[in-house]
């Protein structure tokens, strides 16, 4: 049986109040795992932990208690991050250095060199559609450019798991539909990914299983078509569909002692919507 893409038993993890004799618990006993392949939604209200959860499974915190692991091997060792790509949620770059050049910076931190890099950068700025602005410099790139340069920098390595803290913060509806799109991509790879967004559309779209926390706590978990479902309802939706044949479907319901909620026409999603108008 194969490894869990991330695995966490009972992390805690509890900030003193400099000058005071108190607490905050960030995290409190926390526990789940993500299979490798898939795409997790971690998700909450502000301050309900998931940034802090994030950062301790990359080793940029250390836990209070309890432990994480990273394709078997723990996070608080370095070689468990090799296979790991992060894109924070206000990742900054060097704004006077081209697209290229920018990748090819993070390339080499990586270790790589010579005409394999060369080859990357060029593929991942296809990847991310930037492929035009490779000799670009930064400092004239969009927002929705940003995100994406910082999706490719994560790729670099070829990562087998992907961290991504709000990755369409403060992109437009076009760009974070394409962002939304390399994720499906990348789980089309077999890439796993963990997802922190507040866009609960997106994350409706892109992800298998979300876990919720609120205070510190994980307050929900499970597969999203499961979790999302009413389990008493049933929605049919017809086409060309005459008044009188949804009269008869009514009174029929209603003979076998079933209660119409609720008759609408059905509604495109507001993204959608804009993005068609908009075109």
């Amino acid at each position: 049986m194969s490894e869990p893409a991330i695995s966490i038993r009972n992390l805690t993890k509890v900030y003193p109040i400099p000058f005071k004799r108190e607490r905050v618990v960030a995290v409190h006993d926390l526990s789940l795992s993500v299979e490798p392949g898939q795409v997790y939604g971690l998700l909450g209200p502000n301050g309900s932990g998931k940034s802090t959860t994030m950062k301790i499974l990359l080793g940029l915190v250390s836990a209070t208690s309890g432990t994480t692991r990273i394709f078997g091997r723990d996070s608080t060792r370095v070689e468990s991050h090799e296979e790991v790509g992060y894109l924070p949620e206000n990742p900054y770059f060097y704004k006077f250095l081209t697209a290229g050049e920018t990748l090819r910076f993070y390339g080499r931190l990586c270790g790589m060199g010579g005409q394999a890099l060369r080859d990357r950068v060029h593929e991942l700025l296809a990847v991310v559609g930037l492929e035009d602005a490779e000799h670009r410099r930064l400092g004239g790139f969009s927002k929705g450019m940003l995100q994406r340069i910082g999706l490719a920098q994560a790729l670099i390595q070829e990562p087998r798991l992907l961290v991504l803290d709000e990755p369409t913060a403060g992109v437009d509806p076009a760009g974070s539909r394409d962002i939304r799109d390399l994720i499906l991509q990348f789980k089309a790879r077999g890439i796993t990914v963990l997802l922190c967004s507040h866009l609960l559309g997106q994350v409706q779209e892109v992800c298998d299983r979300v876990g919720i926390l609120h205070k510190g706590r994980l307050v929900c978990e499970g597969e999203l078509d499961k979790l999302v479902a009413i389990e008493n309802q049933t929605q049919l939706i017809f086409e060309n569909a005459s008044p009188e044949l949804l009269a008869r479907f009514e009174a029929e319901a209603a003979a076998c002692g079933a209660r119409l909620v609720e008759k609408s026409k059905p509604h495109a999603p507001l993204e959608r919507f804009f993005l068609e108008v908009t075109k």
